[in-house]
């Protein structure tokens, strides 16, 4: 059995920028004076003269980054999701998406479980912002294996990348020894053809023990991981769509723009079945502590297994 490993996914970027800049000399890191929090410090103590404080300028960073692709690097821009998302949009735009260049963007703190920062910090747009933008690549890992090898995959993509960082440490449910990490391509993590869930991110695990539980119960749910928001995996959604009938995304984001939209998207012209969506909707978050943010706003396993019995039984 795998061993449990409980980090932030922040923390899994950090210590994978570092294993492959040690072999990829082209590797640098930028950050906006959030190296502390983003985690890029791990690759800051080791490779002091591949990184770069911005400062608190997340617009200039972004077009440092720009620069740097330009010139051959690889270069990974770090900041809250709020800011490195919302703040430099533009920049992202006009001089990192519209000419696809090479630049890796990496957003920490997403979602409501920042805790006390309020939702000032707490982005849930940035999957939709990041998911609009032609060629861009949109992921949101699951535990400390799958970013690892996300990050890894990232780097070695030729194109812009957003990749979606946690803050709050949870479990590992992934194993080293047989994990597979393929860019664009769910993973069906149990099988069931009651109903299929659909989840993103953090709260996979979540979805994870709320399936497990139910198969107690009677309940045969499917569940299938979507570390890759776009290119989304149409396959494995039209399967479960034909297979299950009905559909239930979970996400630690806005319901609209996000994995919801993604998932509805893909149904609509393939395949229309009812998609019962788990996430935030269409509201701001608030200061708190985490684990009690997303037992409020049915992000937990209490409130998910709720949802697949009133669906199941509908």
């Amino acid at each position: 059995m795998a061993e449990v490993v409980c980090k932030a996914t922040r923390e899994s970027f950090g210590m994978a920028l570092c294993e492959m800049a040690k072999t990829n000399k082209d590797i640098v890191v930028l950050d906006a004076d959030l190296s502390a929090a983003t985690k890029t410090s791990i690759f800051q103590k080791e490779f002091p003269e591949r990184f770069c404080n911005c400062g608190i300028a997340e617009g200039n960073m972004l077009g440092v980054a720009a620069g740097l692709a330009a010139a051959g690097k690889i270069p990974v821009a770090a900041s809250f999701a709020m800011f490195a998302t919302g703040r430099a949009y533009e920049q992202i735009r006009n001089s990192v998406a519209y000419p696809h260049l090479n630049v890796k963007i990496a957003g920490s703190h997403a979602g409501i479980s920042t805790c006390e920062d309020g939702a000032t910090h707490q982005c849930l747009e940035d999957i939709a912002l990041m998911r609009t933008l032609p060629g861009m690549t949109v992921l949101n890992p699951a535990d400390h294996y799958e970013m690892m090898e996300a990050t890894k995959a990232a780097l070695k993509l030729d194109g812009p990348v957003y990749i979606r960082l946690g803050r709050l440490a949870i479990d590992s449910f992934n194993a080293p020894e047989t994990y597979k990490f393929e860019l664009g391509k769910g993973i069906t993590l149990h099988e069931g053809n009651d109903v299929a869930v659909i989840a993103s991110g953090l709260v996979v695990n979540e979805a994870r023990k709320a399936v497990e539980a139910l198969e107690a119960e009677g309940i045969n749910a499917r569940l299938i991981n979507i570390h890759t928001i776009k290119p989304i995996d149409r396959e494995i959604i039209i399967k479960a769509a034909q297979e299950c009938g009905q559909l239930i995304t979970v996400e630690e984001h806005n319901v609209i723009g996000g994995l919801a939209d993604a998932v509805c998207e893909v149904t609509s012209a393939e395949c229309p079945v009812k998609v019962t969506r788990i996430g935030v909707y269409d509201r701001f978050g608030y200061s708190g502590p985490a684990w009690e943010l997303l037992e409020k706003f049915g992000l937990t396993e209490t409130n998910i297994k709720k949802v697949i019995k009133e669906t199941v039984n509908k």
